[in-house]
């Protein structure tokens, strides 16, 4: 990468990593080009509008960088974990330490979901309900998961993760989210009938 690349990079992260404090702190609609180039410090609206066209592609990058973030937490999280039980608490560990860890990229994405940005997420929630459908097929396969629909799981999965977080922005302890979520799809999805 050449150092105009880099600049431009490192510009257009300053910018959306400023909405996503913005977002967390003060909500959707005022998260404004104005008040962007005031708490990044920018001189004009044109440094934002030069990589963004409107704050709908900017809030789409946005939420592309919180869904960056959030999987290479995970694949540092998941490195080295194997067998589908294992692998399975260490995805829903590591999704609610990541919300724990994370309360302003939460609420920031949450305050795009909240005010029609739905469609700048929903390929990624799709793309995980994949993810997670995958890992559960592959324990079904090596009979570790008992049979069920793996679409249903993965959609009930994530939706439970989804669920804590407003749980853990109250104060709620995250490693007891954590444990109730892995005892109950642990519970839910494996073929040893004596140990449930």
């Amino acid at each position: 990468m050449d150092k105009r690349q880099a600049a431009t990079a490192a510009r257009k992260e300053q910018i959306t990593r400023t909405a996503v404090t913005l977002l967390a702190e003060r909500g959707y609609r005022a998260t404004t080009f104005e008040a962007i180039c005031t708490e990044a410090g920018l001189s004009s609206k044109r440094l934002i509008t030069y990589h963004f066209s409107g704050k709908d592609e900017l809030l789409a990058a946005v939420a592309d960088q919180i869904v960056a973030d959030s999987e290479r937490y995970m694949l540092a999280a998941l490195d080295g974990v194997t067998g589908a039980r294992e692998l399975l608490a260490a995805v829903i560990r590591a999704n609610v330490r990541f919300i724990a860890d994370h309360p302003q990229e939460v609420e920031a994405l949450r305050q795009i979901l909240l005010n029609g940005g739905l469609g700048d997420y929903e390929h990624h929630d799709v793309d995980s309900r994949h993810r997670l459908a995958r890992l559960l097929e592959e324990g079904r396969r090596t009979g570790v998961f008992r049979p069920f629909d793996v679409r249903v799981m993965a959609a009930a999965l994530r939706a439970s993760i989804d669920g804590v977080a407003p749980l853990i922005a109250g104060g709620m302890d995250p490693g007891l989210c954590a444990d109730e979520l892995v005892e109950h799809f642990d519970r839910s999805t494996r073929a040893d009938k004596a140990e449930r």
